[in-house]
Parts: C-alpha cells; structure tokens; sequence
C-alpha cells in the first residue's frame, strides 16, 4: 500500500474518501457503516452540480428508487444524461443518510452544462460509458478478479465485496476502503485514464471542489466517488493546474430533474456501461434483513406458482439446502446467485431453462420502476400527462402488458386518444398490437411499457407545447407543411383522427389536397388511399367530422381507377409484383369507402378497372390472375367466366413463367385460394392439365414460383388437393361438361346421401325438412 493512498482513508486528518462500486448492495452497507462511524461534517457524493438543489427531495416520502437524475439541454432536450440510483446504491445509501441527520450534502463531479455540450450523447451521462469501472478501455473490477483467479468478475466481486456481510462487520469500517483504495492506485499507476480520456478533466474538478468544500466544512467530510477515481483526488496537484484542464471547455444552459428508473435499465444488458448483471438480486441483498436465501427461494417459489407450477414447501427447503451445499464445494463465502440460480433450476424448475428464464427475467432483473414526487420539476408537458395517467387510471409501469379499450366508452376513449396523441409526438409508450377479442373499429389494443427514456422524448416534444392536445396538435400542423410526399400526408391524417385533433385536421386536409391535385403518379395515389380509406372508419366511432376527408378520398380513388390500367401494361416481374400489391390495397379500400359521399358508382368503375385488366395481354400474369380473383369473390365474375380466364391464361401459347405467375395471382396470396381448387373441379382440373403438360426442364424454372403458391395454403388444403389429383388421373376432363366429372366430387347425385341430409338441414334452417322432389 502506498502512502498516498493509505492516507487518503484512514487517516483522520483528512477527508474520508470511500471508493465503491455503482449499484452495488456490499458497497451501500460499507458506506453506511463508515459513515455512522465517522459522523463526517458534510458529504460530498459524485454526481452534476446542478443537481445539488435537487437532493432535498431525496428525503421526500414519495421518493422511491431507483431513480435518476434527468440533465437536458435546454434548447436541445434530445441531449440528455441520467445518472441512476438504487436504492442499494452507495451514492443513494449517502444522500439520505446525510438528510436523515441534517448534514450537508452535495454533487462533486463535472457539471452537467460541460459534459453535455463535450459529448453529443443521446442518453447517459459520464456514467453511462463506465470511467469509475475503468472506462471503455480497462475493466478494472475485471483485472482484480483476474489476479485473483477468477474468471468471473461479478463473482469475485461478490465474494469480495458483497457478501461480506456473511462474515460480519469488520472491526475498523474504514478497512474496505482502504483495500479497495490500494488496488486502484496500482491499476492507475499501471493504466493511466483506462481509455476515457474525459477522466482527467472530471478529476481535476472534483479536485477543486474537494477543496472548496474543505475551506468550509473543514477535513471532517466524507467523499462518496467511484473507486477508480479516489487515486486522482489524493493527486498532488495545484489549483492552478486544475482549473487549466477545464479552461475553454463548451457550455450550454442545462435544467435537471428527478425522473423514475427501473431495474431493468440498471441492468449491463440494457446498454448502460456501469450497470450490473443482476439488479433485482442486488436489490434483494440489500433489502434482506435475514435469511436471504430462503427469502429469495421463497420469492421464486411464488413466482413459479403464479405460472400454475407446482413448488412445494419442500422444494423451497431443498433448494436452500442444495445452494448451501454449493456454494460449500465451490468454496465460497456464501451462496451467490449462481448458487441460487443452479439451486432453483435442479429442485424447482426440474432442470429446464423455460421456466429457469422467468425467474432470471422477473427476478434476477426486475420491473421495478421507481416514484418521484409531484414536487419535483418537471416541463410543463410531463406534467399535462402526468395529469391525465391519474385521471385516465393509466399509470406507467415497467413491466409490458396488453390494455384492450373499447372505444364506446368514455374512458377508453381518452385513454386511446392519449396514447395515440403521445405516438404523434414521438413518445412511444404503447404500441398497437392485435387484439384477443373484436377486431371491429370498436376496439382497440396496446401494449404498454414505460422506458425511463420516454422522459427524455416529452421534453423534446415540450417545445411543441404545453399540453398533450396542444403539443399534438402543433406537430401534426408542422408536419402537414413539411411533409415531403403525399404518402407522408395520408400517414398523418390516418394518426390525426384517431387522436382527436380537430384543429390540426383542416390543416392536414388542405396539405393532403394540394398534395393530391399535384402529385400525377397513380402509384403515389394508389399508395396513399388505403391510408385514407382506413381513416374514414373513426368517423362514427369518434365522433369526428371526417367529411373533408371522404371527399379526398373519393376524389383520389377516381385518379387511381383512370390512371391504374395503363400503370400496369409492359411491367417487368419486380414491378409487376410492386403493382398486384397496390391493386389488393385499393380494393381494399374502395370496400371501405363505398358508403362515402360521392362514392356510389366507385365500387362499379372499380369493377370495370378489374375487368380491363383481367383481359388485357400487356398486362402482366400475377396481375390479371389476381384481378380475376377480385372479381370472382366479389360475385362479379361467374365460375364459367372465371374458368374460361384461366384456360386462356394456361393455354400451350402462354409462356410458363407467365402461366404460372397467373396461377400465382389468381390462388396464392389470399385466404381461400386453395379451397377454391378444392370446391371447383374445373379449375382444378385446369391448373393441373396445364402442369402436368409442362415440360421438364420448363417445370425446373417455375417449380420455385409454383412452390411459393401452393406452400401459403394450410397442410389440410394441400393435402385435399393432392388427393384428388391422385385419385382423378383424368382431372381435366371435368370441364366443360362432356368429359368425366372429378373423382372425388362424384359424377351425380348420390340420392341415398342427400335423403339423409334434409332432415338434418331443416333443423338447422328451423323448417320443416323439405321434400327431396319439391326442394
């Protein structure tokens, strides 16, 4: 040990620096110990600053971590920082410690207006890149384990460290930082900064406010810093010195704030550089009175059965013993949570990792989210919807769930207008999913989950305004006038509606009939009226005016079916498949709007669009098969017709490879193509006289294609179909009416069969069974 940094701990004529690790419980319960014995006269705890006025509401009794301190650049809220704590975080473990007893505490580190404008980062704040772990380029928990013999470094680190409790408290509290404090001075002697450059500037002005905080507090004060850095403020440096490294380094205006963190963002799988492999085991450590394990078998246990597995009380007893008995054989202190893990997974999850994976993600991870007091600041727009989550009942919480909202209440109503209002402005806090139940315009499902990130996305959008609805409403007004293409404009009218933004509407629908008027491309048309179509369903459901959009509609629908069928002559294969897939959106969308004002005769014009193109040889086979297809569910083609179609498209002077896109067309890509194969013999028969005349070497270039078609059908289907064809050899023949029917369908009417059936089909019609003769 070096006298530098013996003197830095214990001795008693200077401030007592104690070096820990972020997050961790063994690190938390030392600190806290040192601190009752040392009664410091101030505590200095690194972290922004800025944030100093913020540490009273650390005391606050709404104030539940794990939480975060929020920086963001003012004119920028998109450049953020958090800086994370748990409750079993040794930072938190000292700030409220200090409140408790009336003892002053503060933020020594970098300020936030300097690391923000050094560093265009996203989220995160000097922490998240990990310089008290040794930055990016040395892990020094890492290098110790090593030495130590570990291969593990969370596992050395826990029987180092976290599991010194098993032993009991050492004599001197001191002592664990004294160690720790020698280990880093020869990792720095021997690694400098450990890659992150940034260290040194953050040093020097942790330095120059250990002494300003010395000239007032005197040397009796307490230093809570990341272990890596207690060798650089025991550096013998001057003042001078110091305030040169941080000479000319950029500034901007900062606000902070305390926001709601969870175990799952504390989590090193998250992203964030100086998290832990286990939060909700650390948090359980910190949080056990007694008996740890068995308190933790006991959580899993009942976990377990909440899934409907069965855990007995003697299963819990067993895994207890059995992570005794490891950790014994492994030689280790106490049971770890390796132990702990191998343990459930032997006696409570039978040895499989299914169940195993719950436990890890529910408890080894964690959902918590923490709480923060109204009092604290917030922008005006966080606190417009923190307003409206209590009133709708719809609070944040970590963990994903499904909310299903019927929109014919009042409540779901607002609750869905929020959620899609908040999508609008970029704060993705639920996602639309599909539904268990009605898939009808009445209802609606999300699935929710808050991100401590979200935080970050409403002060962004706080520069749109104050409110939700105002916010909403000035971004979707903005984006209307900058909206690069007419899609763009039908995308934002189709999120308008559902979100109840009546003023930003007519905004939106002058936008999108300039648009319209202007753009002469009928595939830009063709790709914005589904949009609009699907728009027009929230009219009724909302209560919103979405006549002005109807008219656009219609008016666009009119282009498309004068434009579409020149659009789809001499298309190579891509642009082919390109066109058949705008073709099905516009059907689509003529269904919707047929009740339009104005759309009367549309559903007609459509049809005779299909019929141009069904008859039409420039046009490509994928294209006139599906065209034909449309027609013939719509009920506007009769099966002779349709029949007639195919055996044109199949003839011996059709290419293969357009024959075969045809087939693609008409059967493949849509639900009941292959039972209409099954239900038409003609068809059938047609499709398979024209495979089964196909050349050898001519089937090798179309199998692919064929294989796409008939592969989407459901394995019943594919095999009905196969076995009539294996059972008809003169399949083809059935058409027409003068050759043999289709085996499998039968030649007549079995009379016997049919006899049979009419008393079961009165029953079912509640009438008397009609008389064969007369029926």
């Amino acid at each position: 040990m070096t006298p530098r940094a013996r003197g830095t701990t214990a001795s008693t004529g200077g401030p007592l620096l104690l070096g820990v690790r972020h997050h961790g419980p063994g690190s938390a319960r030392a600190v806290l110990a040192a601190l009752e014995a040392a009664r410091p006269s101030a505590v200095l705890v690194e972290g922004p600053p800025e944030g100093d006025a913020l540490l009273p509401l650390a005391a606050h009794r709404r104030m539940r971590p794990p939480v975060a301190l929020l920086a963001h650049a003012v004119d920028d809220p998109g450049r953020a920082a958090f800086w994370p704590m748990a409750d079993f975080s040794p930072e938190w473990v000292a700030i409220r410690w200090a409140s408790a007893h009336g003892i002053p505490v503060r933020f020594v580190d970098l300020p936030a207006a300097h690391s923000l404008a050094s560093a265009d980062q996203r989220e995160g704040g000097p922490e998240e890149g990990g310089p008290d772990e040794g930055g990016p380029g040395i892990d020094p928990i890492g290098v110790l384990a090593g030495a130590a013999g570990y291969d593990d470094p969370e596992q050395w680190w826990e029987d180092v460290v976290e599991h010194r409790a098993a032993d009991g408290r050492p004599a001197d509290p001191r002592a664990p930082f004294t160690a720790l404090a020698e280990a880093m001075t020869a990792l720095r002697e021997a690694y400098g900064d450990g890659g992150h450059p940034l260290d040194t500037v953050r040093e020097a002005c942790m330095r120059l406010q250990l002494r300003a905080a010395r000239k007032e507090f005197g040397d009796d004060i307490a230093v809570v810093c990341g272990a890596w850095h207690v060798p650089a403020l025991t550096a013998r440096t001057t003042v001078a010195a110091d305030r040169a490294l941080l000479k000319g380094m950029p500034k901007i205006k900062v606000e902070l704030t305390w926001v709601p963190w969870t175990h799952r963002r504390l989590a090193r799988r998250s992203g964030y550089g100086a998290g832990i492999e286990s939060p909700g085991w650390y948090g359980h450590l910190f949080g056990a009175s007694d008996r740890p394990v068995e308190r933790w078998m006991t959580k899993a246990a009942g976990l377990l059965r909440d899934t409907d597995r069965a855990v007995s009380s003697a299963d819990v007893i067993e895994a207890v013993r059995l992570a005794g008995t490891l950790a014994v054989l492994r030689g280790r202190p106490a049971v770890g949570l390796a132990e702990a893990t191998d343990a459930v997974r032997a006696v409570m999850c039978e040895g499989s990792d299914v169940p195993l994976a719950l436990v890890r993600d529910r408890l080894v991870i964690g959902d918590v989210l923490g709480e923060v007091p109204e009092t604290a600041p917030a922008v005006p727009l966080q606190r417009d919807l923190d307003r409206q989550q209590r009133t709708l009942r719809l609070r944040p919480e970590a963990e994903k769930r499904e909310l299903d909202l019927d929109l014919r209440k009042d409540t779901d109503a607002a609750r869905s207008r929020l959620l899609h209002r908040l999508r609008l402005l970029g704060v993705d806090w639920g996602e639309p999913a599909v539904g268990r139940g009605s898939t009808g315009t009445f209802r609606e499902s999300w699935r929710l989950r808050w991100e401590p990130e979200l935080f970050v996305r409403i002060a962004e959008a706080g520069v749109w305004g104050t409110t939700v609805l105002g916010a909403a409403t000035a971004k979707a007004e903005s984006d209307a006038v900058s909206a690069p293409s007419l899609a763009g404009v039908t995308a934002l009218a189709e999120q308008c509606l559902p979100a109840g933004l009546p003023e930003a509407l007519p905004v939106v629908m002058r936008a999108l009939a300039d648009r319209a008027a202007l753009d002469t491309d009928v595939g830009h048309l063709a790709d914005a009226l589904p949009a609009l179509a699907r728009s027009l369903r929230y009219g009724d459901v909302r209560s919103t005016d979405a006549a002005a959009l109807g008219e656009v509609a219609v008016g666009l629908a009119d282009r498309v079916c004068v434009g579409l069928p020149p659009a789809c002559t001499g298309l190579d294969a891509a642009a082919a498949t390109e066109a058949h897939r705008r073709m099905e959106g516009v059907h689509g969308a003529i269904g919707l709007l047929a009740d339009a004002g104005g759309a009367e005769n549309l559903p007609e014009r459509w049809a005779g669009v299909l019929r141009k193109l069904s008859g039409r040889d420039t046009v490509a086979g994928v294209i006139r098969g599906r065209a034909t297809r449309l027609l013939l569910d719509d009920g506007r083609l009769a099966g002779s017709e349709a029949a007639r179609l195919m055996g044109l498209a199949l003839s011996p002077g059709t290419a293969p490879a357009e024959a075969a896109a045809w087939i693609e067309g008409f059967v493949g890509g849509a639900a009941g193509g292959g039972l209409l194969l099954v239900h038409d013999e003609r068809l059938l028969g047609l499709v398979d006289t024209w495979l089964t005349g196909i050349s050898a070497g001519t089937f090798t270039d179309v199998l692919p294609l064929l294989r796409r078609t008939f592969s989407a059908y459901e394995p019943g289907v594919r095999r009905t179909v196969g076995e009539l064809v294996r059972r008809g050899p003169e399949l083809g023949g059935a058409l027409g009416g003068g050759g043999p029917a289709a085996p499998g369908f039968g030649e007549g009417l079995d009379e016997r069969r049919a006899d049979a059936v009419m008393p079961v089909l009165g029953l079912l019609l509640g009438v008397d069974a009609p008389a064969r003769a007369g029926g």
